[in-house]
């Protein structure tokens, strides 16, 4: 396999690391296509020499000769063989390496509709992750996920549906430190696991297989069947090709094609089993030779280094390599004229899955840690890679006072315009409620997934779209996309009703919630959805929890005056210049000022009267 290049700090601008890369790559990439074409044609060359030398050996009676340059004819001929491979896996390599960097131009430019969305982790009953875009189209996972593997990609979903403990928060951020500055190694770590793209499967139905009882079992006569049989077998089939009765051929094949009948449901299961997960653990044996030919000093990636060498003592990517090629003999069932032959002359089958069960009783109790250190990595080169991406962006400070959110220049990180507007805010202690109120279109939800967007990063251990941020650890909590469902026969309104219940009910439980609320009771007339945000407001002011609520009712930033410093009030404001309307999407104190619909239906031609 290719070595990536040497470690090299991160001093270019990202934008023109990658483009830089992307070219180097595609170099390299068109070298080693002509390489291959090169070596094809001299195993075309090699093959047609073979055959016409063997043809005038023959021809002259030479039958020693001839014997003897087919046999070196085969060999010259695998070696060829293995070369144009390592050629063409140095040319997919370095396609694969041009693909990330065009990939990372990608997310950089906001164009996330070619990477998974994740939509899988969807769930309306979660408390944050539809309203904030967490999955889905044009989604926060989209932007971060660099994973390859099923295992990688639950990994990093459940650190976004989750936020960490702060022991934790900080050793995925030395982590990622660590990682984030040698751009080559992420890539690498990446381009080596592409190379198997069949990663679908779930390891930990395979690791949850393997932990059945053994095929073998109570069966000591069949393995004395598969050391005695095949060879036999192979005798046989030897003194018919020099003239001996073809009799001994056809009685093995009898009886080991009885065999093969007899137990061709397990033969097939661990076929099938073996075959699903033949590339995902090809993928993990990769990856951790690549990380574990480093040394480490961040705790963390010291821990998950330490964990690949524990047990027998042999690194984990031996073991993984031992597994993948004994996974990988199961693959010959993919030829039927050859899985024929094997099967019936050497019970194939029957001998892969014996060196199946011998690995799992040796190492098998490896397997799930094994799997997980790699997750866990494809989470961790997810998060330095988003690092990398945005060198501008901070790292979180944890705060020890309670449900504090104090932020510089904080912008929403699936905003990719050069002119993302970034505004400063501050929340700190329980029973805080910012107000904000503004005209249509001013920026209000816009802020309120920003607020949430950057906790949920923080949270997971990266990096936020901040100058700078300060939090306390809180359960994020949000009530903004709330609709009807026919097929529950349920209204919009009593959907957000619900929806508060839940976070009434989450607030009631004693843990910290930093709630968003947009235009909430917006499902009914403008009196009772005054009188039942003031009681909302007041229910969560007693309890440990703050937030964030839009509204367009300014009766409700009254408020302020009733519960002074616990209520205040904040907007977006909007100009009107002729039939402009100008907004700065700048987060102010106090109400807003002025609201807009009245211009906004004049100017798509509805009367209103001034």
């Amino acid at each position: 396999m290719p070595v990536s290049s040497a470690f090299r700090p991160l001093v270019l601008a990202p934008a023109e690391l990658f483009t830089e890369n992307l070219a180097a790559h595609t170099v390299q990439e068109r070298h080693y296509a002509t390489r291959h074409r090169a070596v094809a044609w001299v195993r075309v060359a090699a093959f047609g020499a073979s055959i016409a030398a063997v043809w005038w050996l023959f021809s002259r009676g030479e039958l020693p000769a001839v014997f003897a340059v087919a046999a070196l004819a085969y060999v010259v001929f695998l070696l060829l063989v293995r070369w144009h491979s390592a050629v063409g896996y140095q040319r997919e390599h370095y396609r694969l390496l041009a693909q990330l960097n065009q990939d990372e131009l990608a997310r950089l430019a906001g164009q996330l509709s070619g990477f998974d969305a994740g939509t899988r982790y969807l769930d309306p009953t979660h408390p944050y992750t539809a309203d904030l875009d967490v999955f889905g189209p044009h989604s926060l996972y989209q932007l971060l996920n660099r994973a390859t593997s099923r295992l990688g990609h639950d990994w990093l979903a459940g650190w976004l549906l989750s936020g960490a403990a702060p022991a934790v928060v900080r050793q995925r951020q030395q982590a990622v430190a660590e990682l984030a500055p040698d751009v080559a190694w992420q890539q690498e770590w990446q381009a080596r696991a592409k190379h198997y793209p069949k990663q679908d499967a779930d390891p930990r139905q395979f690791t949850e297989w393997l932990r059945q009882p053994d095929f073998f079992r109570g069966k000591a006569w069949l393995k004395v069947l598969l050391l005695v049989l095949p060879p036999l077998a192979v005798a046989s089939v030897g003194l018919w090709l020099v003239g001996y009765s073809a009799r001994p051929v056809l009685v093995a094949v009898l009886v080991l094609g009885g065999l093969n009948g007899v137990f061709r449901q397990a033969r097939a299961e661990y076929y099938r089993h073996s075959s699903s997960m033949r590339d995902a653990l090809r993928a993990y044996w990769a990856q951790l030779a690549w990380f574990e030919a480093r040394a480490w000093t961040a705790p963390r990636l010291q821990e998950l280094h330490a964990t690949l060498h524990a047990g027998s003592g042999q690194p984990a990517s031996v073991l993984m390599g031992q597994l993948t090629r004994i996974t990988g003999l199961f693959s010959i069932r993919e030829s039927a004229l050859v899985a024929v032959v094997a099967n019936n002359i050497l019970l194939w089958d029957l001998g892969c899955m014996w060196l199946l069960e011998c690995w799992k009783a040796r190492l098998g109790g490896q397997l799930d840690a094994m799997l997980e250190v790699g997750a866990e990595l494809e989470a961790l080169v997810s998060l330095a890679g988003f690092q990398a991406a945005n060198p501008d962006y901070a790292v979180p400070a944890l705060s020890d006072t309670p449900l504090e959110v104090t932020a510089e220049a904080l912008g929403h990180p699936l905003i990719f315009t050069r002119q993302r507007i970034r505004n400063d805010f501050s929340s700190r202690g329980a029973g805080q409620t910012g107000i904000i109120t503004g005209s249509n279109m001013s920026g209000k939800s816009t802020f309120l997934r920003t607020v949430g967007l950057n906790m949920v990063l923080a949270q997971a251990g990266a990096v936020v779209c901040a100058r700078a941020l300060r939090l306390a650890p809180a359960q994020v909590y949000t009530a903004m996309r709330t609709q009807d469902n026919l097929a529950e026969s349920t209204s919009s309104f009593y959907a957000e009703l619900k929806r508060l219940r839940l976070l009434l009910e989450l607030t009631a439980t004693g843990q910290p919630v930093f709630y968003l609320l947009d235009e909430i009771l917006k499902g009914t007339n403008s009196r009772d959805r005054h009188r039942g945000a003031q009681a909302l407001i007041r229910q969560l002011h007693q309890r440990p929890a703050s937030g964030l609520v839009s509204t367009h009712d300014l009766e409700l930033a009254a408020m302020a005056q009733e519960l002074p410093g616990a209520v205040t009030n904040y907007s977006f404001n909007s100009t009107i210049e002729g039939d402009e309307i100008r907004f700065d999407y700048r987060l102010t104190p106090g109400a807003c000022r002025e609201f807009n619909a009245s211009k906004l239906m004049q100017l798509m031609g509805i009367a209103v009267n001034e």
